[in-house]
């Protein structure tokens, strides 16, 4: 690993040599220029990840080089050395965007540790940059696999409304990466460098989702001791994604639907409502229309939810994408598991492409990893692929043994589906049109071994 680069930019012979000296205790590479101009050149041919420039120099003075270096590379920090006479100047320099000033006589331990802690900033920033293109790169709408046409015309969508604030709702069924499309409307858009909170509406009980969504102050309950923000306050400035917001229970859709109008809430327990800026996308495996119609979920609150309506198709619906997504998987698993797959037989790629996935793109991604972890020699086949039952088609005969009361069969139906997607709780929900949270109450009821 190459070691820290420092430019020091000072006309003074001595004081160059001083300051040169100093810094390279650091363990540092040390470069040194004697004006303005010359520290330029040498920041052009070979940036660096700190500059020390003294505030007067014989052709033009700091202030000039700290805006030609923010202009080269903003994420640089720049010390400003200055004699007492000229604080006030330096003082405005920090204030131009100088990471830091220091006086002469120089104290060469404080400059020790100013330039110490600017380089810390400087990897700090890096870590930082890196992390957020990273995070696009995985995030973002080019990053999604998409060889059928649907999939693009998906895509082309996503990036014409990331760079608006419109609100959102994205239906597809379970596993089609309707998390994925939120997170790309995020990254793509206004709001990338805000934050992004996901909360599912059917993972918790009323009481937990009122508090997960919208936090609760100290002694609001039992067990609260503490003050809590919730999702919307956590996501301000940025997005917020409701995952399986038909799940919502009605008390909670009262909340969100003021929310959604007013931009403001109450913390479970509050007297002082709090104004947040989010942009809101949702999300639903199931029809929010049938919903409405049934009267488990509010009208009013469909309309602000759905301003713009994205619909993922299932994957059995692009079969165009599955080898890619099945290729893109693979990698992944042999770089996490550290596996190395020698050969990919024929019959791999024709049992992915023949099977149903009900449960979508996220059921490939579990089959895949299974397949590379449990690979016989490196080799991937298609009789190591162990994939759920076919789907069932309309009209084919269901048999059911006698004498089983409806509580049985539901209980056998359920441990027979949960045995089929190896305990997979939303697996289980997408195929017997439930939500994840019944699913799970039932295992409970029953005593289910998963």
């Amino acid at each position: 690993m190459s070691r820290p680069r420092v430019l020091i930019i000072e006309d003074d012979p001595d004081g160059r040599r001083s300051v040169a000296e100093a810094i390279a205790g650091l363990d540092v590479d040390v470069d040194a220029a004697a004006s303005g101009e010359d520290g330029m050149r040498r920041f052009r041919e070979q940036p660096a990840d700190a500059v020390l420039s003294d505030l007067v120099l014989p052709d033009f003075d700091g202030l000039e080089v700290l805006e030609r270096v923010r202009r080269m590379d903003p994420g640089a920090p720049v010390i400003i050395m200055t004699a007492y006479g000229t604080v006030s100047s330096a003082v405005a320099a920090v204030k131009a965007g100088a990471y830091d000033y220091i006086t002469k006589p120089l104290d060469l331990d404080d400059l020790q540790s100013r330039v110490r802690r600017a380089l810390e900033t400087r990897r700090l920033r890096g870590e930082v940059s890196r992390l957020r293109q990273s995070l696009h790169e995985r995030y973002s709408a080019r990053a999604m696999i998409a060889r059928s046409a649907v999939m693009r015309e998906i895509i082309a969508r996503v990036e014409a409304l990331a760079a608006t604030n419109a609100t959102v709702l994205i239906l597809g069924e379970s596993g089609t990466g309707k998390e994925l499309v939120a997170r790309a409307l995020h990254v793509e858009g206004a709001r990338a460098e805000q934050p992004f909170v996901a909360a599912n509406c059917g993972a918790f009980a009323e009481t937990l989702l009122d508090s997960e969504l919208f936090g609760h102050e100290r002694g609001a309950f039992t067990g609260a001791t503490q003050q809590h923000k919730g999702a919307f306050e956590r996501a301000d400035g940025g997005t917020l994604f409701l995952d399986e917001v038909g799940d919502a229970p009605p008390a909670v859709q009262v909340k969100l639907l003021r929310v959604l109008e007013e931009r403001e809430f109450f913390r479970v327990g509050g007297q002082t409502s709090i104004r947040v800026d989010v942009r809101v996308i949702s999300a639903s495996n199931r029809s929010l229309d049938d919903l409405v119609r049934s009267g488990r979920f509010r009208e009013d609150l469909l309309y602000r939810i759905k301003v713009v309506t994205l619909a993922l198709p299932p994957l059995r619906e692009r079969r165009e994408d599955i080898r890619p997504l099945a290729d893109t998987f693979l990698a992944a698993a042999c770089r996490e598991h550290g596996r190395q797959i020698s050969e990919i037989e024929p019959g791999f790629y024709e049992k992915l492409e023949a099977h149903d996935w009900p449960g979508n793109v996220r059921e490939l991604r579990n089959a895949v990893e299974s397949a590379v972890i449990m690979a016989p020699g490196g080799a991937l086949r298609g009789a190591d692929l162990h994939l759920g039952s076919p789907r069932q088609e309309p009209g084919e005969e269901i048999q059911l043994p006698d004498g089983m009361t409806l509580a049985e069969i539901e209980k056998a139906v359920l441990e027979k589906t949960l045995r089929t997607f190896q305990g997979n709780r939303t697996l289980t929900a997408t195929k017997l049109g439930l939500s994840r949270r019944t699913v799970q109450r039932k295992i409970q009821e029953y005593g289910l071994p998963f």
